[in-house]
């Protein structure tokens, strides 16, 4: 397992720039892990099963591609809904800022 540095902590907690920030379909913007967190736990059932469906998931790719972070891209893709989603989310960023503490 990679190890984790301070550094890598902020940068995967921060702010993506404008150009990437994730665009929900009931008019939220997430720029950050811990607005995905916020919107996972409020969205609408539909709002959430628009985006993560049997043949895509829009936040794990998000995820993937613009914050760039491997692990929590997976833990979305095997997420089963949206509380499992969300409580992904929500450990990564735990986790994360533990290591802002270190």
């Amino acid at each position: 397992m990679a190890r984790i540095l301070k550094s890598d902590a902020e940068k995967l907690l921060g702010n993506v720039a404008d150009e990437y920030v994730f665009r929900c379909c009931d008019g939220s913007v997430f720029r950050s892990m811990r607005e995905l967190y916020d919107g996972l736990a409020t969205m609408s059932g539909e709002s959430f099963t628009f985006h993560a469906g049997e043949d895509k998931n829009d936040f794990s790719q998000w995820v993937q591609d613009i914050i760039r972070d491997e692990k929590l891209a997976r833990d979305l893709r095997k997420s089963s809904g949206q509380t499992q989603a969300a409580r992904g989310v929500r450990t990564r960023i735990d986790f994360l800022s533990d290591k802002l503490m270190q």
